[in-house]
């Protein structure tokens, strides 16, 4: 009973293989009875590739690759501790939440995106804004103009003051440069390197926004990441510029007592008093300002730790790389995809015939 199973089950298997073939050559058969649409169609797809070749705009691509190296450990870890038990802060952890790829980030944030696009550039010995020569190349005033009624909108002065209209024109912006002109990668993981790509039809507002995004951003990243070390330095410098007018001062009023009673009494000592008051006020300033000082070393000595090394490694420079569709590649792949789109819909077609009947 099992071999009569098999067996019918191998027929079976047979049969479905040989409709399968015979389904098959039967498409064959018919493409090749409709050789002339074929043709027809992969020279009118052809055409469409030498004219999409023709008047697609080359896209220029401008690629900054720079290092950002960081200190991983504060050599100053014990004497920050021993600071910390004297109430004094001496940085040794100020990045945050900027910690090491999280750079890759800021550049696709909009707020990054904005300040860059609201500065200026040299355009052929001109001075424009970014988000100017962005709008001009690609005529969405006239555009806005058309959807909202708004074609004359300008993004000149402090971007906190935009109005609904310009804070949602910029949200556009900013979404359709991360889409289509904007790649921040690193290629490779266990490198400290990273690039970043501007893929653009204006040459020049590739090549400047480029430069503007990396500079802001980084200078940002560092600014973050020192932030904390550096107010410890700015604190501590007030402190010891403080004391040392009250030390100053003090050297002077020992003087000043000294020269009062210049051949005081031995016997009255009363007379010794305010002098002995100056120098202690100089001694206890001295102290003071010493460890001051002391402490105000330390911290600069932790900024400059704490400061990541970014450095820029290749610069976009003109002429820009460009990728730009050839008259020949374009005619094969229009042909390709017009013999595939209507292979793709004789067959539709034929197959909705045949259920039909």
């Amino acid at each position: 009973m099992k071999d009569i199973d098999n067996a019918a089950q191998q027929t079976q298997d047979e049969v479905s293989l040989k409709d399968i073939l015979i389904t098959f050559r039967s498409y064959i058969k018919y493409l090749q009875k409709r050789w002339f649409v074929l043709t027809i169609c992969g020279l009118l797809g052809g055409a469409a590739g030498i004219l999409y070749a023709q008047f697609k705009k080359p896209v220029y691509t401008a690629t900054c690759s720079f290092v950002l190296e960081e200190n991983k450990g504060s050599s100053l870890s014990q004497y920050a501790g021993l600071a910390s038990i004297a109430g004094i802060d001496l940085g040794g952890g100020g990045g945050g939440v900027f910690e090491g790829d999280n750079i890759i980030a800021l550049y696709t944030s909009r707020a990054m995106i904005v300040k860059a696009l609201l500065d200026t550039a040299n355009f052929n010995g001109k001075s424009q804004l970014l988000i100017d020569r962005y709008v001009d190349f690609l005529h969405l005033r006239k555009k806005w103009e058309n959807q909202i009624g708004v074609g004359n909108i300008n993004f000149v002065g402090n971007p906190a003051k935009f109005n609904r209209v310009q804070d949602s024109l910029l949200i556009d912006i900013v979404a359709a440069i991360n889409k289509k002109a904007l790649i921040v990668s690193k290629p490779d993981k266990k490198l400290d390197i990273i690039n970043v790509d501007v893929s653009f039809d204006d040459e020049l507002f590739a090549k400047n926004f480029n430069d503007k995004l990396v500079s802001t951003v980084n200078d940002f990243y560092v600014k973050t990441k020192t932030k904390k070390a550096a107010i410890n330095v700015e604190v501590l410098q007030k402190q010891s510029d403080s004391v040392r007018q009250v030390l100053n001062s003090s050297i002077g009023g020992v003087a000043s007592a000294l020269d009062a009673e210049p051949n005081a009494n031995p016997s009255l000592l009363a007379l010794k008093v305010p002098s002995q008051r100056k120098q202690i006020d100089v001694q206890a300033s001295s102290s003071i300002y010493a460890e001051l000082v002391r402490n105000l070393e330390l911290s600069k000595i932790s900024l400059r730790q704490e400061t990541p090394l970014i450095q820029v490694i290749d610069n976009p420079i003109l002429p820009l790389p460009v990728e730009k569709i050839g008259k020949l590649k374009g005619i094969l792949v229009g042909v390709f995809f017009g013999i595939i789109l209507s292979i793709i819909f004789l067959l539709t077609k034929k197959l909705i015939g045949s259920l039909l009947n």
